[in-house]
């Protein structure tokens, strides 16, 4: 029993590993895609795309044991898949990508505080997580800035905050959700639909007017299946695994690594130069991830 438990924790830390991964390397396939479309009409199609995916891998409805628990799955798909989205889609035309990059960065210090005041059974919250933050936020804006100067941009800045606090909501409402001991896959792909009639209307509103042709060309239709199926339906299943096994907070944490990902496969894929700074924030970086593992003491 006790190997079965320890083996499930890895591979809950491993999940969260994965999916960070895949979302680092991401804005290539975005770089790609918005020659030709606007980011709600990327949005739209890829989150399509997973759910779409997901019922084929899934298919059948699932049947709810308390017509009450569907506000929760409403609550988890317009924080973590709406507003965070678009969000920060919206605070990129206001603001550098690099004040993103690092503000985004706080999803796991507001993760880690709507669940401590919000849950009756809280997540251990000891002076290693804080700690931990202070040290991988020093690293990620090490790595987005890069020698260039923080410009203050009140409008962007303040609305990629509120995608961070959106995404420490979906945290939040996903834990309640997993409690309810549903399939993953099946929580996921609900949680996609209330997403995306949430979004549909936002969209029309920002201009959604996709082009069909261009979405069949080959370059475009590849970059959209692997942002649909690989980083929308695959990942998000596997980040919601690791929220149930090793907790909201744990899986949060592998966040401050995204930045660092996007350094190595910027240098790989598109033979971007990667400099010493970059290095010491990515070192940074990792120093917070482990520094964030330290068990705090019972006493």
């Amino acid at each position: 029993m006790k190997v079965l438990f320890d083996n499930r924790k890895i591979a809950g830390h491993l999940a969260a590993l994965f999916a960070v991964s895949v979302w680092g390397t991401t804005f290539i396939s975005s770089k790609i895609l918005l020659r030709s479309f606007e980011p709600v009409e990327i949005l739209i199609i890829r989150f399509v795309i997973g759910l779409a995916a997901l019922f084929v891998v899934r298919p059948g409805r699932l049947k709810l044991t308390d017509h009450k628990q569907e506000i929760y799955y409403i609550l988890t798909g317009l924080t973590g898949v709406t507003l965070y989205y678009l969000l920060e889609n919206i605070a990129l035309t206001f603001t550098f990508a690099s004040n993103v990059g690092v503000i985004i960065s706080t999803a796991p210090f507001f993760t880690a505080v709507l669940l401590h005041f919000f849950l009756k059974d809280k997540e251990p919250l000891g002076w290693a997580f804080f700690v931990g933050f202070v040290v991988a936020l020093a690293g990620i804006a090490l790595i987005s800035f890069n020698g260039t100067q923080f410009h203050l941009s009140p409008a962007g800045d303040l609305l990629t905050v509120g995608a961070a606090i959106c995404w420490g909501f979906y945290s939040l409402f996903l834990k309640k959700v997993n409690s309810f001991g549903y399939p993953t896959i099946l929580n996921t792909r609900r949680i996609f639909l209330w997403g995306i009639i949430f979004m549909v209307p936002m969209g029309f509103v920002m201009g959604f007017r996709p082009d069909i042709r261009k979405i069949a060309e080959p370059v475009n239709l590849l970059n959209f299946l692997f942002l649909g199926i690989c980083a929308c339906a695959v990942c998000f299943v596997v980040w919601n695994f690791a929220v149930r096994e090793i907790g909201a907070i744990k899986t949060s944490i592998y966040i401050y690594l995204s930045p660092a990902i996007t350094v190595f496969a910027s240098a790989i894929l598109l033979k971007e130069p990667v400099t010493g700074m970059m290095l010491a924030g990515t070192a940074f970086a990792l120093a917070g991830l482990l520094i964030s593992e330290i068990k705090p003491s019972k006493r």
